[in-house]
């Protein structure tokens, strides 16, 4: 399911509308396993063939759950991606609950690793949750945050693992720009997820970087594209967060205008994020996090909605959006 291309994208993805796993790893709140399940599901019959996950989603939690709702579906239909960096390792103390925003057990913590072995050591433990054998692509996850290891042992391991056949494709999954565009003109990477940095509200930093990818053919996959849940609803709705913390006015503020602009057109704030994140010409899939059949149904509408040219020329010109965005 990951093909080359002929118009100057590495890869396609089976899928623009992907399957954000934190979703499903309790992130900000629990859900059951049957509400979890059914999300799944209900992307899987909806036509949603590309499922991001991630060890550091719920402690494993996000992998378990796909890895069951996945497993016995036809293989060669749909694309799955998951990240190294993060090893996932006993407490020496458990806690009630996991610190790092998801409502699960923290019997476990998470131990930066971007060696040859801990990735190594990393993917074969994805797939033992996950219980499917076969990984499409590998992102080294957060980099920022161990750059020097990441950037250089991390790469270098998740390329040897494509070389030998492990992993169809390899790049990063991240929510910071720092260092991308260098390693996207080194060719270290097949495919870039960016988390938040490409957004409606939030572009400047990543512009830069979605020009680099479209220059050297290296595939876009965005997630993040409401911010947190600040761009999800109509209006900012009370105690919206941006970049996981709650909103400041002057963001909430900016919302509220873009959200005039919008409704001048007849479309809603999310629709119109969704459409800002498909616009970029490198971008093969916009991944986004679904709790239930509900939010997948809701999602997989805004995902079709058309929204006129207007809209962005009326947003460039009011200053709401960066004219370079303007595609």
């Amino acid at each position: 399911m990951l093909s080359q291309t002929g118009d100057g994208q590495l890869f396609s993805l089976p899928s623009g509308l992907g399957f954000g796993g934190a979703s499903v790893g309790n992130l900000q709140r629990a859900i059951s396993d049957d509400q979890a399940n059914a999300a799944i599901q209900r992307a899987w019959s909806g036509g949603v063939r590309y499922f991001d996950t991630a060890p550091h989603y719920g402690l494993g939690l996000s992998e378990r759950r796909l890895g069951r709702a996945l497993r016995d579906l036809p293989r060669d239909e749909f694309v799955l991606s998951t990240k190294v960096g993060r090893l996932l390792v006993r407490r020496a103390t458990p806690t009630a609950q996991d610190d790092e925003g998801f409502d699960v057990p923290g019997d476990l913590e998470r131990r930066w690793d971007f060696s040859t072995a801990g990735v190594e050591r990393s993917l074969r433990e994805s797939r033992e949750r996950l219980g499917i054998e076969r990984i499409d692509i590998l992102l080294a996850h957060d980099p920022d945050q161990a750059w020097d290891s990441a950037a250089r042992d991390g790469l270098r391991a998740l390329a040897e693992l494509r070389s030998a056949g492990e992993v169809g494709a390899i790049g990063i999954g991240t929510n910071s720009t720092t260092g991308l565009v260098e390693l996207i003109e080194q060719g270290a990477l097949d495919l870039l997820m960016l988390a938040g940095r490409y957004t409606l509200l939030d572009h400047v930093a990543g512009l830069p970087v979605m020009e680099a990818a479209a220059r050297c053919g290296v595939t876009v996959v965005l997630a993040g594209v409401f911010n947190s849940g600040l761009l999800a609803t109509a209006r900012p709705a009370e105690g919206a967060r941006f970049d996981y913390r709650i909103a400041e006015p002057d963001t909430i503020a900016k919302v509220h205008r873009i959200a005039d602009v919008c409704e001048t057109h007849g479309v809603d704030v999310p629709s119109v994020a969704i459409a800002f994140a498909r616009r970029h010409p490198a971008v093969a899939s916009v991944v986004l996090g679904m709790q239930s059949a509900t939010e997948v149904d809701e999602n997989a509408a805004r995902f079709e909605t058309a929204v006129p040219d207007a809209v962005w020329r009326d947003l460039a010109s009011s200053g709401l959006i960066d004219e370079r965005a303007v595609i």
